[in-house]
């Protein structure tokens, strides 16, 4: 069993059903509302949708905002109430958009640990995340506190509590929130300048956090765009965000109204206290921060480029779905000014860079199949070799599956021959032109992980569009479509891909004989 397989399995009963949920939840909602909207496969992009709606908002706001101590009250009930139309909707739309981008930033989180997509050469942008998330918190934190409402008043007092714990500032914080008149407006000015200091440095970790990844995806579909967009401005009109009423730091706030969204810990840190409530944020930010090694993932060999047959062409630096492939002078002297050359710290082995190289054909007649660029724990020779071995036993019609380790376990398939692969787009379409117009089986089945949930990213799109012709190497035009099937599926959807299977041996069955399906 190959070494990806190993590791899948090795998952524990959460992590699986955590997977299934996910993948379940995805496949309902791009039945529902189609690929191009699904949420769930374009958390990321959502995310930055939502940000630049807090920013766009945040300024509109800032514009009106008096940052005095007795003018910050009264300039956004101005807003809210005077200037509803506008001042009111933007900061309902502030209050809603910041809360979607936390929900999306956990959930995002919590489909990278399903997916198992934090772990080996992937734990940068897991380690990038993490202070994201606290950098998101801090920022919505200000942002109620700049309110000065007694709901920002307790989060005033417990914060500075809380930091007072930490011996950094030359007297406590929580004395300017002891008496009336004892919160300066020079302090006030700071939280103002903080509050729009944190988000600059939120958009840098994000920055940061894209570095390894090839075409980040940084803005959803445009429909869903203006569906996420329609929708947080439908809330903020029929349930306007609004104030909890003056703050007065002469008389104790006994009950408020939470965010739960940024403000859930509080509570926890008013009861536990201080020193405690330091204890389990260290401690998360700790688990959190070692996640990706516990357990570590057992690192696979990473693809080779053999320079005798590398061309320097740069299909496989294109089609690379996390820039582990780059582009150097040439190193051998052969006639082309470029070769490829492999980073191991950002290779996932996955093989796509095979299916991208056009030395990757079965139909060269050397007697060992040696490419520019392969996986030397799976090498291309040998799934030309297990094809071969497929196309001379089964009895009609012969149908062979390419599979993906990480889609439908096709190996538990019957009367098909499968092989799978890391990843369907390390699968060369001449293979499939091989196995049809040389090998002479009757018919092909192309399957991997669900679309918008491709475990290597790019994996279903790029065999996608090789098929069609759109994206080089192509599927030649003579290989015939009728006896070629894509079904994209879940791990947990075989049901669907068997259903495939059994209406294609039936046509091929009625269109030439049971017997003599593909004859030519």
């Amino acid at each position: 069993m190959h070494g990806q397989i190993e590791a899948a399995h090795r998952d524990g009963a959460w992590r699986r059903r955590l997977r299934e949920g996910f993948l379940v939840g995805e496949g309902w909602l791009s039945s529902v509302v189609g690929e191009a909207w699904n949420p769930l496969a374009q958390l990321g992009a959502l995310g930055f949708l939502l940000f630049w709606i807090v920013v766009v908002s945040g300024i509109y706001l800032y514009i009106f905002f008096d940052t005095s101590v007795v003018g910050a009250f009264e300039s956004v009930e101005r807003l809210t109430v005077a200037q509803w139309y506008a001042g009111g909707v933007m900061r309902s739309l502030h209050r809603y958009a910041s809360d979607a981008f936390v929900v999306v930033l956990l959930v995002h989180m919590a489909r990278e640990v399903a997916l198992d997509r934090y772990r080996g050469v992937r734990w940068f942008a897991w380690i990038t995340g993490v202070p994201i998330l606290w950098l998101a918190l801090a920022a919505g934190v200000g942002g109620y506190w700049l309110v000065w409402d007694r709901l920002a008043q307790f989060i005033a007092v417990v914060t500075a509590e809380w930091l007072d714990v930490i011996p950094i500032f030359g007297e406590p914080i929580a004395n300017n929130f002891l008496t009336r008149g004892s919160l300066g407006d020079r302090f006030f000015t700071l939280l103002v300048f903080l509050h729009i200091a944190v988000p600059l440095f939120l958009l840098l970790a994000l920055w940061i956090h894209l570095l390894r990844i090839a075409r980040p995806k940084v803005m959803p579909a445009r429909g869903l765009s203006a569906a996420t967009f329609g929708a947080l401005v439908a809330l903020s009109l029929v349930h306007p965000a609004v104030s909890q009423g003056q703050a007065d730091l002469g008389v104790e706030v006994v009950t408020v109204g939470l965010d739960w969204f940024y403000l859930a810990g509080y509570p926890v840190l008013d009861r536990l206290g201080p020193a405690s409530g330091w204890a389990l944020a260290v401690g998360a930010t700790v688990v959190l921060g070692l996640l990706p090694w516990l357990p570590r993932a057992r690192p696979l060999p990473v693809a080779e480029v053999d320079l005798g047959n590398c061309n320097g062409c740069s299909r496989c630096f294109a089609d690379c779905p996390f820039g582990a492939v780059i582009m150097v002078p040439r190193t051998n002297g052969r006639p082309f000014p470029l070769n490829a050359v492999v980073d191991p710290a950002l290779c996932t082995s996955c093989g796509i860079c095979v299916g991208a190289c056009p030395t990757a054909t079965p139909f060269r007649s050397t007697e060992e199949l040696v490419t520019g660029i392969d996986l030397p724990h799976r090498p291309l020779d040998a799934l030309r070799e297990e094809l071969e071995a497929a196309a001379r036993r089964g009895a009609r019609p012969r149908i062979v599956v390419f599979g993906c380790d990480y889609g439908v376990d096709v190996r538990a398939l019957d009367g098909v021959a499968a092989l799978s692969l890391p990843c369907i787009g390390a699968l060369p379409p001449s293979f499939i032109d091989y196995a049809l117009t040389r090998l002479g089986l009757d018919a092909v089945v192309v399957t991997g992980c669900g679309e918008g949930a491709c475990y290597q990213r790019f994996g279903v799109a790029w065999t996608q569009e090789r098929i069609a012709g759109t994206r080089d190497p192509y599927l030649r035009e003579r290989v015939p479509r009728d006896r070629l099937i894509q079904v994209w599926a879940a791990p947990h959807e075989a049901p669907r891909l068997e259903r495939a299977i059994a209406e294609l041996r039936r046509r091929l069955a009625a269109t030439v004989g049971d017997g003599d399906a593909g004859a030519s």
